[in-house]
């Protein structure tokens, strides 16, 4: 108990005694919170909250990540004449 005492005054004591770090903490927090409140507002809107149970939630989820997902290009091997032909793969 007494080394988690040492190890909590050694933080404690290094916190009060920064003088930069302080402004740095602070520049940080503000830089997080900006991220995570006002970005998250602004740019990440909620369309869940206006289905009416959790099954339209997952009906809702399922579809949209179904179209959602690009379709791979055919891929294509030069034939002898030069000129891409599809792959064959049966």
């Amino acid at each position: 108990m007494e080394a988690i005492r040492k190890i909590g005054r050694f933080y404690i004591d290094g916190f009060r005694e920064m003088t930069i770090g302080k402004t740095l903490w602070g520049i940080i927090l503000c830089k997080v919170f900006v991220l995570f409140a006002i970005l998250k507002i602004f740019f990440f809107p909620d369309f869940l909250k206006a289905l009416p149970d959790d099954n339209a939630k997952g009906a809702f989820v399922a579809t949209d990540l179904v179209h959602r997902v690009p379709v791979a290009p055919e891929v294509t091997q030069p034939s002898s004449s030069g000129h891409p032909k599809p792959i064959d793969n049966e």
